[in-house]
C-alpha cells in the first residue's frame, strides 16, 4: 500500500487552501470555490467543502487514501486479518474504492490503481 491522498473537509476552503499554499510553498494544481488540490512529494492533499451527504453518498470526512493493486483482494486479506471493511469495494467516478476505519474512527480509503 502507498499513501496517495490526504483529504480535508472544511467550511473554510479558501482559508485552509491559503494556509497550505503558504505552508507547502507551492501553488495548487487545481482549485475552485469548493475544493483545492495540492501535490506534495507525490501525495495529493485534497481540500474539499463539507457537503450534506445524500442517500448512498460517501460521508464528507477527513481521510487518508492508500493505493492498492486490487481493492477486492486487499479487502478480503484485511478481513481475514480481523479488520472490518465499512464500505465494500464499489466503482466511483474516480475509480474503484473501499473504506474502513481505524480504532480511533479515522476513515481510510483503499483505492485501486490501474
Amino acid at each position: 500500500m502507498k499513501l496517495i491522498e490526504i483529504a480535508k473537509f472544511t467550511d473554510k476552503v479558501a482559508e485552509v487552501s491559503s494556509f497550505y499554499r503558504q505552508f507547502l510553498g507551492v501553488k495548487p494544481v487545481a482549485a475552485s470555490p469548493d475544493m483545492t488540490i495540492f501535490i506534495n512529494d507525490g501525495v495529493k492533499i485534497f481540500i474539499h467543502k463539507i457537503y450534506e451527504a445524500g442517500t448512498g453518498d460517501l460521508p464528507p470526512e477527513d481521510h487518508f487514501a492508500f493505493a492498492v493493486e486490487d481493492v477486492d483482494k486487499t479487502c478480503e486479506d484485511l478481513q481475514t486479518r480481523g479488520l472490518m471493511v465499512e464500505t465494500p469495494p464499489n466503482d466511483y467516478y474516480w475509480g474503484r474504492s473501499a473504506y474502513l476505519r481505524d480504532p480511533d474512527g479515522q476513515l481510510i480509503e483503499l483505492t485501486q490503481v490501474t
